[in-house]
């Protein structure tokens, strides 16, 4: 990629953020209406249909003129193109200046381990690996968390256990009273 392409890139990338903030939130009309219409967009097609004819003080329909930039469609925010991998033989049609590559979701450890391998000898960006890292991490907390609870269970059932020893353990003055009492039922 020349430099021209990638300053042409960039600026294609700023202005699709910029249309995409201007652009509207397009929902199904009259999904607010009625509860059994979900709010994914579906054309009007009604003779009579007031965003069909663009009415004003209805919402707008989906057209053409929302596109961003030709350069930059297609493309991930960081500038590459994106391209899915499942197996580690799909990184030799990688081009590491122009394409970024995103590993399936359906791929296991050892797989992912070896595409990464693979994908760092030859310097290819891969955009889902900061997901793996924080998947990691949130198991490492919760098997903390875990632990830390059993701790805190193990330790309060020693305590009641030291709690019911000590309740069983008689004081020497009842059992003092018990001994006068049982003078006194044989007098």
């Amino acid at each position: 990629m020349t430099e021209q392409n990638a300053t042409d890139t960039r600026k294609a990338l700023k202005v699709r953020a910029r249309v995409k903030r201007k652009k509207p939130a397009f929902v199904r009309p009259e999904s607010w209406r009625y509860m059994r219409l979900k709010e994914t967009w579906r054309r009007p097609r009604g003779l009579d249909h007031k965003i069909r004819r663009k009415f004003k003080g209805w919402p707008a329909a989906v057209s053409t003129g929302y596109r961003g930039p030709k350069v930059a469609r297609n493309l991930h925010p960081s500038g590459y193109k994106e391209v899915l991998v499942s197996n580690p033989e799909g990184l030799k049609e990688i081009d590491p200046k122009t394409q970024a590559i995103r590993i399936a979701h359906t791929v296991g450890k050892r797989k992912r381990a070896r595409i990464i391998a693979e994908a760092r000898k030859k310097k290819i960006t891969i955009l889902n690996l900061k997901e793996a890292r924080e998947v990691v991490e949130e198991r490492k907390k919760v098997r903390e968390e875990r632990e830390k609870e059993e701790k805190a269970e193990t330790e309060e059932e020693a305590e009641a256990k030291e709690e019911e020893i000590e309740a069983e353990e008689p004081n020497p003055k009842q059992e003092k009273a018990k001994k006068r009492k049982g003078r006194k039922e044989k007098q």
